[in-house]
């Protein structure tokens, strides 16, 4: 199976407008980078877009980093918002931290990957319960 990289709601944003997050828009391009040189998928999970569409002229940036490089969208399954919920029991992180679960579950349903994330502590939380995915910090 292919590696998999899985972009959150900061490292979508930083790569769409990187103009007004330069530092992390560096790290997420230096990952994405990376990543497609591996030949890695480049996935975001669907409630990603909920944190980064807003209805306005911004959202075109966003539209052009997941038209490019092979970026995908994957949507959420009830299986995966099973696994979302169950992973926030098992953390005991309240649906404050929901987005941030079905990150997690994205990649585990994909077969594991690294998560490109602005601020990975409630992720790498989750994320200790499956072992096939790993959190790094843009």
């Amino acid at each position: 199976m292919a590696q998999t990289l899985i972009l959150d709601a900061e490292a979508l944003s930083a790569l769409a407008h990187a103009t007004s997050r330069a530092v992390s828009a560096q790290r997420a391009r230096a990952i994405l980078s990376v990543a497609h040189e591996l030949g890695a998928l480049v996935r975001v999970p669907a409630p990603v877009l909920a944190e980064v569409f807003r209805g306005g002229s911004r959202d075109a940036a966003v539209e052009r980093v997941l038209g490019g490089k092979g970026i995908r969208v994957v949507d959420l399954t009830a299986r995966m918002a099973r696994h979302a919920g169950a992973l926030l029991g098992a953390a005991k992180l309240d649906s404050v931290h929901a987005i941030d679960a079905f990150v997690v579950a994205t990649a585990a349903a994909l077969g594991g990957g690294i998560i490109a994330a602005h601020d990975p502590d409630d992720l790498a939380q989750l994320a200790d319960r499956e072992p096939g995915v790993r959190v790094w910090a843009i």
